[in-house]
């Protein structure tokens, strides 16, 4: 039996050993929540007048659902996490409107309604089978945090990797009071993924690329599906989703997105 990642634990970036090593900076799922208890302890639902306001959220979700977004899970998710948490205090103003905003070092946390909408599509893989929950998550882009935090919601265990130090640093300070035991972030090269995690029920990615890397691919669970942007033929971006079953891989390209570029590396 595959013996799972202890906590605190380093792991190999394919650097040389002058490069900073990758740390696992989270605490371990001491054991499997049942999906009631999938909602995180850390993450209250104040009553406030302002951006507090659990009232706030749901207007949000309102607009999601009229976007079409309508699995109850993912709404219920969209409408418990905190979005003012994770952007900078110049911006929490616009923390609920349907924009990326930028998070620093050229990077953006994506629309409510394209993380919404990559989350459902994750939970609608044929592989799940009806499980009231997705299993383990590895998340491309750990950036500010907040999808991690969202996932951290509707999946048992999420693993989400983050190239940039600096984003790295800033999650793990916006993860920290929500106390997310089942949330671990892991400083290192999102294009390897993070095999020692592996295999994932499913793969998330937050940055687009002109192929998806094998690596990926060869971490995902069978039965399980993956949600990244791609690059086309015409050299936009779209989703694509990737079902892994066994009879092979089975793709489908979907709406046109835009996200930031994948790279390899860290910095």
């Amino acid at each position: 039996m595959k013996q799972r990642p202890s906590f605190p634990a380093r792991i190999d970036t394919g650097q040389s050993q002058a490069k900073p090593q990758t740390l696992l900076t989270a605490t371990r799922v001491v054991a499997p929540a049942s999906p009631k208890q999938l909602k995180p302890t850390g993450l209250s639902s104040p009553s406030g007048m302002g951006l507090d306001s659990s009232a706030v959220r749901a207007r949000m979700v309102q607009k999601l659902t009229a976007q079409g977004i309508s699995d109850p899970v993912v709404l219920e998710a969209m409408g418990h996490v905190e979005r003012h948490r994770f952007v900078d205090s110049a911006l929490v103003n616009q923390a609920y409107e349907d924009t990326s905003l930028p998070i620093g070092l050229g990077q953006t946390i994506s629309k409510p309604n394209v993380v919404a909408r990559m989350i459902a599509l994750l939970r609608e893989a044929p592989g799940r089978q009806g499980s009231p929950a997705m299993g383990r998550v590895l998340e491309i882009g750990t950036g500010c945090g907040y999808q991690a935090a969202v996932l951290s919601c509707v999946a048992r265990e999420v693993y989400s990797i983050e190239r940039l130090r600096g984003l790295h640093d800033k999650a793990r300070e916006n993860l920290r009071p929500l106390r997310l035991s089942n949330v671990h972030l892991i400083f290192g090269d999102g294009m390897l993924g993070y095999a020692q995690g592996a295999p994932y029920n499913a793969i998330i990615s937050a940055a687009g690329g002109e192929n998806v890397p094998q690596a990926w691919i060869d971490q995902l669970a069978i039965g399980g599906r993956l949600v990244a942007p791609t690059h086309t033929q015409s050299g936009q971006q779209a989703l694509v989703v990737i079902d892994k079953t066994p009879q092979g891989l089975q793709q489908s390209l979907l709406e046109a997105v835009n996200f930031v570029p994948l790279k390899s590396g860290i910095a």
